[in-house]
C-alpha cells in the first residue's frame, strides 16, 4: 500500500526525485497521468493495467466514457526512474498540475497523487476544514471508521 507524504522539487528540464519507500511500490518503470482536482497520478504497472481494463469496457457511444477514456489514457506516459531515483514528468503533465518548484508526493492506498506545493495546501485547506462533514457523507457508501 502506498502511504506518506513527501516535499521536494522539480528541476527545469521536469525531473522529479521519486522518494524511495514510494519507488519500493511502484517500481522502477511506472505510468503517470492526470489526476483530479489538478494533481498527477503515478499508478505502478498492476494498477495501471487493472485502471486501463475498466476503462476500456466503458460504452464508447457515450460522450463521457469518451472523455474520461481521453483523461486518463490520452494522457498518460510510462516513466522510469534513473539512477538519481528520479522521473521525467512530462510539459503536458507540469502543466496539468502546475509544477514549477516545490512538488509534494502523496501516497493514498493504490497509487500515488502529485502536486504543486500550492496547489496541494489550497485543496487541503479547503478539504480538511470540513472533514468531519466528509467522514460523515461516506455513511451513503457504507464506509464508517
Amino acid at each position: 500500500m502506498l502511504q506518506g507524504e513527501y516535499t521536494h522539487t522539480i528541476d527545469s528540464k521536469g525531473r522529479l526525485i521519486v522518494p524511495a519507500k514510494l519507488r519500493e511500490s511502484l517500481g522502477d518503470k511506472f505510468t503517470i497521468t492526470r489526476g483530479f482536482d489538478g494533481c498527477i497520478y503515478a499508478y505502478a504497472d498492476n494498477e495501471w493495467e487493472a485502471l486501463k481494463d475498466r476503462i476500456s469496457k466503458l460504452p464508447l457511444n457515450d460522450a463521457r466514457a469518451r472523455s474520461l477514456t481521453r483523461f486518463f489514457i490520452g494522457g498518460a506516459s510510462e516513466v522510469e526512474v534513473d539512477k538519481q531515483g528520479r522521473i521525467l514528468v512530462s510539459p503536458t503533465l507540469r502543466s496539468h498540475a502546475g509544477l514549477v518548484k516545490d512538488v509534494v508526493s502523496l501516497g493514498v492506498g493504490n497509487k500515488v497523487e502529485i502536486w504543486s506545493l500550492e496547489k496541494y495546501n489550497e485543496v487541503n485547506a479547503q478539504s480538511f476544514e470540513n472533514i468531519e462533514n466528509v467522514a460523515e457523507s461516506m455513511l451513503e457508501f457504507g464506509f464508517t471508521i
